[in-house]
């Protein structure tokens, strides 16, 4: 049986944590800063767990994470 495949896109932006959980980084701090404030932007810096709908979709896209 070959190895499956990782999806490419999906090692770069999500991490498995030790529980099973899927960490990603915060979207929307990408483009038009100007009019975000700082304080949003400052919260959108750090890391976050994603929901478990979407966390099931990641596993599946890295079968050896």
């Amino acid at each position: 049986m070959p190895k499956m495949k990782s999806n490419s896109g999906a090692k770069k932006r999500f991490k498995i944590t030790k529980n099973g959980k899927v960490k990603r980084a915060c979207g929307f701090k990408n483009h038009i800063l100007e009019h975000k404030s700082p304080k949003r932007k400052r919260g959108l810096r750090g890391t976050t767990i994603s929901s478990e709908v979407e966390a099931d979709r990641v596993k599946r896209m890295l079968p050896y994470a």
